[in-house]
């Protein structure tokens, strides 16, 4: 007797492997899906833990905290990141301590100086001669002498002089701190990245069946 079988539906390879095909694709599109939605919420929380932990003058700082899904690899699932653009926010995240001679600006609690806008305080002060270290307390101290050819470059820190001493009016000639030179400087831990994004976890894959069964 002579049996003849005939493969039909996902039965038949071709139709089987074109509908594998169709349904990791699917599968894929609703992960991505759910990934790009829960990573803002996953980038926003982030920002928010930022926001408290830390005294923040420029928005671009907390902007740079962002979700990204990577989609392009069709032989694997999307992959979602959520980050900064800043490489040293790591640090923060972590803790840690950074080696080498550095100059800390000394300023008043909640006054910020950024990199390159102190260094040419220290460069002016330098080229007019008015920069000099002394050692006070077992810390070495880069001071400047309160000169009118300084007024504008050491203004912010002849206020926080005033805000440190209660004097009301600094005198002409009186040494004003600048900064303190140190060999390293260790970091708290300020924030805890991953563990905001664990608890958004649940949330990401709720919304990864919900995509699924759309």
């Amino acid at each position: 007797m002579r049996i003849s079988l005939t493969a039909q539906g996902l039965l038949d390879r071709r139709r089987f492997n074109a509908w594998r095909s169709q349904t990791r694709h699917a599968m894929r599109q609703a992960a991505a899906r759910a990934m790009r939605t829960v990573g803002r919420e996953m980038a926003d929380s982030v920002r928010h833990d930022m926001r408290r932990t830390f005294y923040v003058r420029k928005a671009a700082f907390l902007k740079s905290m962002r979700a990204r899904v990577y989609r392009n690899r069709r032989e694997r699932f999307p992959a979602l990141y959520v980050g900064s653009r800043i490489p040293w926010l790591g640090i923060h995240e972590k803790g840690g301590a950074i080696g080498g001679h550095m100059l800390i600006p000394l300023l008043p609690r909640h006054q910020r100086i950024g990199r390159k806008a102190f260094r040419r305080v220290v460069e002016n002060l330098m080229r007019s001669g008015n920069a000099f270290f002394v050692e006070k307390n077992g810390k070495t101290i880069l001071m400047a002498e309160n000169i009118r050819e300084n007024d504008r470059v050491l203004a912010r820190f002849k206020r926080g002089e005033r805000l440190r001493t209660g004097q009301k009016r600094l005198r002409r000639g009186q040494e004003i701190p600048v900064a303190v030179l140190v060999d390293s400087v260790r970091l708290r831990k300020r924030f805890n990245l991953e563990s905001t994004v664990r608890r958004k976890l649940p949330r990401l894959a709720k919304a990864i069946r919900e995509e699924l069964r759309k």
